[in-house]
């Protein structure tokens, strides 16, 4: 029997999961489609239970059900808890278990573009909205100590380091006072939605006084290079867009969901051609 997976949100016709993980069950012979469920917020709870009725193996969350489908899961991860959302729902022994593999996504999208360690650099996260939190979490777990973050609301920012659970050496910073001490850091993080077409000429700051090895990376892929990228290149540094974290999020739930490993390199390349005619 055909196994039924999916991807829940609102609005949900703008998403590329599902070309990319029919893919992948077609390429590995698994007998099983992607399907995307529109869901509003006022049905989510119902959405949940049926979902659980009829089948469905396993599914992932995007906007805005990330954090409010919690309470309507059977087990929380303990990262997923922390963080305080859930992208990726697993069934197991008839319940639904909650996962967030947005952060290690990004790691692993890191390690595949930039090193595999890089644990001893630092790094500044500009926002602190759910992805910066994601991804702040998720690379003091792993073991890097010195991540800085800068944000409009400094406060915010503050308090998104407040409130982490995991040991770190970290500093809430304004957006000038970032641009100004933009050569501490080897790694620069943005999570902003600053730059998303359709305002493609718009950065969160400037990266005139980059340091020459910096690796500056943007979790935006609409359009697939933003200004921020385009500056950071101008300036010699290597750069990466949100295809990878896209991409390796989705391959880290299929495995959870078959325990199969599917093929990145083949789910990047079915990305950037959805991403063809929508990109500027």
């Amino acid at each position: 029997m055909i196994k039924l997976y999916g991807v829940i949100g609102d609005p949900i016709v703008q998403s590329m999961s599902p070309v990319m993980q029919n893919q992948e069950f077609n390429k590995l012979g698994i007998d099983a489609h992607y399907h995307p469920f529109h869901i509003l917020a006022r049905d989510l709870q119902d959405a949940i239970k049926g979902m659980k009725s009829i089948g469905v193996e396993g599914f992932n969350v995007t906007s805005p059900h990330k954090t409010t489908i919690m309470p309507f899961l059977d087990y929380i991860d303990p990262l997923a808890k922390a963080i305080g959302a859930v992208n990726t729902v697993v069934r197991i022994n008839n319940e639904f278990h909650g996962y967030n593999t947005d952060g290690l996504g990004y790691i692993k999208a890191l390690q595949a573009d930039w090193k595999e360690d890089f644990t001893e650099d630092r790094a500044l996260i500009i926002g602190a909205g759910g992805a910066a939190k994601a991804i702040f979490y998720t690379l003091l777990l792993r073991g890097m100590k010195n991540i800085d973050i800068a944000n409009r609301s400094v406060h915010n920012a503050s308090q998104l380091i407040i409130d982490c659970p995991f040991e770190g050496n970290s500093h809430a910073i304004s957006l000038k006072e970032a641009e100004e001490k933009i050569n501490r850091y080897h790694l620069i993080i943005q999570t902003t939605s600053i730059g998303m077409y359709p305002n493609i000429t718009e950065s969160p700051l400037s990266v005139e006084n980059l340091c020459e090895d910096a690796f500056v990376s943007d979790i935006i892929y609409n359009p697939y290079e933003t200004a921020l990228l385009k500056e950071a290149k101008e300036k010699g540094a290597n750069t990466q867009n949100g295809i990878g974290m896209f991409v390796y999020q989705g391959a880290l739930a299929f495995e959870k969901w078959t325990g199969q490993t599917p093929d990145v390199n083949r789910m990047t390349e079915i990305v950037k051609k959805q991403l063809g005619g929508k990109t500027c």
